[in-house]
């Protein structure tokens, strides 16, 4: 299954995106905008595309700097930017934003992030949540204090003891292997995201997922982890936008969705009207790759509908 659609779009960032579109099979009511996780790439997003097409819906989907077959002269893969990593890849989000606007005019935009997408998802929504008409935040952490605190110390000594920006030890350690043995029997290292031994068998052979992120990337990330875990930051952020957060229970990355019911409990707290909250049983950390997807998909395809209707 792929895309309709492969192109470039270069951004105001310097970066040359990859971008897939797959065009909606039925008159489209909106634009769903995709924003894929750490180690991974957008081309993985096609049978979410498709599904999506079926209610109406045109997808663009674009890898992040450092991701898939995106290509930047700060940023080889693994790296977001030499400097700045985190700007620019919300530059590089409002630029494919852009790009939809100006190829569909009036047709509302869902904005849509799983993982690290999603934590980009919400940093561009701090500054821009006048553009969307929708945003989707999916199995992300902004779980900061002490953890995180304790992580940026230990990314900020490695970049200080290797002496440049090279892929980091420690994160990994502390992440994804920590992540992978706390799914009890696991067969792989990589069992953590998902029941379907399928799906992490296509991830396991795609030479573009899997690899271990930059110091400076995993610094990046954080950055906009903290900004996304002060409640402050909010302020510009539109209350009554429509908000779908959605995790598993199973899924070690989000302490069991604990995470995504914290950010969903904040929300509401700070006046957020529209919020819709799910952490689906049994559903490890991608939600589009499990077994439960098709329930997964409708349940967002109908919320998606209903929120471009409003």
């Amino acid at each position: 299954m792929a895309f309709h659609n492969q192109r470039l779009h270069t951004s105001p960032s310097g970066a040359r995106l990859n971008l897939y579109v797959q065009p909606a099979a039925t008159a489209p009511v909106g634009v769903l905008q995709i924003n894929h996780g750490l180690a991974e790439h957008a081309a993985r997003y096609a049978r979410f595309a498709e599904f999506m097409a079926a209610h109406g819906f045109h997808t663009y989907a674009h890898d992040h700097r450092g991701h898939g077959h995106t290509t930047a002269t700060d940023a080889p893969l693994g790296r977001f930017a030499a400097r700045d990593g985190s700007a620019k890849v919300i530059a590089d989000v409002a630029a494919i934003h852009q790009l939809i606007a100006s190829e569909h005019p009036g047709l509302p935009v869902v904005l849509y992030g799983h993982s690290m997408g999603g934590i980009i998802a919400l940093n561009y929504l701090l500054c821009h949540s006048d553009t969307v008409q929708a945003a989707t935040i999916w199995n992300a952490n902004f779980s900061a204090g002490l953890p995180g605190r304790l992580a940026q110390a230990l990314l900020a000594y490695e970049r200080f003891r290797l002496g440049s920006d090279m892929p980091s030890r420690l994160l990994p350690k502390l992440t994804f292997q920590a992540w992978g043995k706390a799914v009890p029997g696991h067969r792989t290292d990589f069992d953590w995201l998902s029941r379907d031994a399928a799906e992490v068998g296509k991830y396991i052979a795609d030479p573009l997922c899997g690899w271990d992120a930059s110091v400076s990337l995993w610094q990046d990330l954080f950055g906009m982890i903290f900004l996304g875990a002060d409640d402050s930051n909010f302020a510009a952020v539109r209350k009554d936008l429509p908000i779908n957060l959605v995790g598993g229970e199973q899924d070690p990355a989000t302490a069991g969705g604990k995470a995504v019911t914290t950010l969903a409990s904040r929300m509401r707290a700070m006046g957020f009207s529209n919020l819709v909250s799910k952490v689906y049983a049994q559903t490890r950390h991608e939600s589009l790759n499990e077994l439960n997807r098709d329930l997964i998909m409708e349940d967002f395809a109908a919320w998606a509908r209903q929120a471009v209707a409003r």
